[in-house]
C-alpha cells in the first residue's frame, strides 16, 4: 500500500516541546493517529500511547489528583492521548501533568472542535499548540509524486476527493464504498454523541441542500422553509456541522458599499468526496451539469490547506454584488487583497469593474485548468 506523506511528517519532533501539549485535530478518518504512531515508531524514548476510550485512562483523569496522576506518568518523555475528546475535562488533566511533571511532551489529538474548545482551550492557555490536519492535499501530493499526477487525476480527486483511504483504496468502486461508509458511519458521530442530537436525518437533508449551492449564497430562512425546521435550529446545525469540520463557512467582503452583499453567506464541503456522496453522485466529470461547483469547492479547499500548512495568514471572503457581479474568493492578508474568479469552462471573465475601481490596489487572477497548479500547491 502507498503511503502517503504529510505536511508534517518529520516536522512533529521540532513542533512537541518539554512542558506543551500538541494538540493535533481535523475531520475524521484524514489520518491523524497514523501520522502520530508513525513518528513515535521512530522515536527512541519511552512512550505512553492511549486512547479517550480506555477505561483505566479516563479514571486517572477524571481524579483530578496530582499525586495520582504523577505516580502514573512520571518517567514518560512523550503522551499520546488519541480521541481525547472523550476523556471529561481532559484539559485539566493535561494542564496537571505539564505542570507537575517537568519535562513532559504531551500530543492529543481530536476529531471535533466544538466540544473540545473549552475543554483543552481555556485550561490549557499558554501551554498549547494546534496543529490542524486535512485530508490529503494537493500541496502533499504535489511534493511526493509532482504535479503531473495530479494534472492527469485531476478528475478523480474533484469527484473522489483526498481521504487518506480513498487515495489507497484498490479500485473506483472501493473508493465509492469507503465514501458511502464515511458518509453513514462517521460524518455525524462527534455531533451525535457530544450534542446528544438524537437523528440525523435532518442533518442529511441540510447537507444535501448545501450541496447544491456551492459557489452561490445561502438564506438560512429559505433552509429552514425547506426543511421545516426553525432558522434558529438551521442555524445551529450549521454551526455543529462546521465545528465537526464537514462544511466551511464563508462571509461576504465589503467595505460598507451598498451595492455589496454580505447579509448571506457560502459553504464549502472540507472534501470534495464526501460531497458527492452526500448526493450519491459519483458521474464521470462529462456527464455532470455540477462541474462548475465541483472546481470551485476543489479550489477554495485546496488553496486553505495550503494556507494553512505553509502558515500563510489570510483572511478569506467572496464578493458579489446586488447586480451579479461577483469574485469567487478574495483573500485579505497584509493589508492587501487578492480577488480570485475561479473557471471550469474556457471563458475567461474579465475583471469587475467595480472592484476594480473601488479597491484599485487590489490584484484579480482567474484560476482554471491551465493555472491551477501553481494556486494550490
Amino acid at each position: 500500500m502507498v503511503w502517503y506523506d504529510r505536511f508534517y511528517d518529520g516536522k512533529i519532533e521540532n513542533i512537541i516541546q518539554p512542558g506543551k501539549v500538541v494538540i493535533i485535530y481535523g475531520p475524521r478518518r484524514v489520518g491523524k493517529t497514523s501520522m502520530v504512531r508513525k513518528f513515535l515508531s521512530d522515536f527512541q524514548s519511552k512512550v505512553y500511547t492511549g486512547a479517550g476510550e480506555d477505561m483505566p485512562l479516563r479514571e486517572i483523569f477524571n481524579t483530578q489528583n496530582i499525586a495520582q496522576m504523577k505516580s502514573a506518568f512520571s518517567g514518560y518523555d512523550v503522551v499520546f492521548i488519541d480521541e481525547a475528546q472523550k476523556i471529561p475535562n481532559v484539559g485539566t488533566g493535561l494542564k496537571i501533568l505539564v505542570d507537575h511533571i517537568p519535562g513532559i511532551k504531551i500530543i492529543a489529538s481530536r476529531s471535533s472542535s466544538f466540544q473540545l474548545s473549552s475543554q483543552i482551550g481555556e485550561p490549557l492557555t499558554g501551554r498549547n499548540r494546534n496543529v490542524f490536519l486535512f485530508p490529503v492535499s494537493m500541496l502533499e501530493i504535489k511534493n511526493q509524486f509532482g504535479g503531473m499526477h495530479i494534472i492527469e487525476s485531476l478528475e478523480n480527486y474533484m469527484i473522489y476527493g483526498s481521504y487518506p483511504e480513498v487515495l489507497t483504496a484498490e479500485n473506483i468502486e472501493a473508493k465509492k464504498e469507503y465514501l458511502v461508509t464515511l458518509r453513514d458511519s462517521y460524518l455525524f458521530r462527534d455531533i451525535l454523541e457530544l450534542e446528544n442530537i438524537k437523528n440525523s436525518d435532518k442533518l442529511y437533508d441540510l447537507l444535501r441542500l448545501l450541496a447544491f449551492q456551492i459557489g452561490h449564497e445561502v438564506s438560512i430562512q429559505e433552509l429552514g422553509n425547506q426543511l421545516g425546521m426553525s432558522k434558529n435550529t438551521v442555524e445551529k446545525y450549521m454551526d455543529l456541522l462546521e465545528k465537526s469540520f464537514v462544511i466551511k463557512k464563508v462571509n461576504g467582503f465589503s467595505r460598507n458599499l451598498r451595492k455589496e452583499v454580505t447579509k448571506n453567506s457560502r459553504y464549502y464541503f472540507i472534501d470534495n468526496g464526501i460531497r458527492n456522496a452526500v448526493i450519491s453522485n459519483f458521474n464521470p466529470i462529462n456527464l455532470r451539469d455540477d462541474a462548475g461547483m465541483l472546481w470551485e469547492n476543489f479550489l477554495f479547499i485546496e488553496r486553505l490547506k495550503k494556507n494553512s500548512y505553509m502558515s500563510c495568514y489570510a483572511n478569506s471572503y467572496f464578493w458579489r454584488t446586488y447586480d451579479g457581479k461577483e469574485i469567487d474568493l478574495v483573500e485579505e492578508k497584509d493589508g492587501s487583497l487578492y480577488g480570485f474568479e475561479f473557471k471550469w469552462g474556457n471563458k475567461k471573465p474579465s475583471v469587475p469593474t467595480l472592484w476594480k475601481e473601488t479597491y484599485k490596489e487590489s490584484s484579480y487572477e482567474v484560476i482554471s485548468k491551465d493555472n491551477f497548479l501553481d494556486f494550490i500547491s
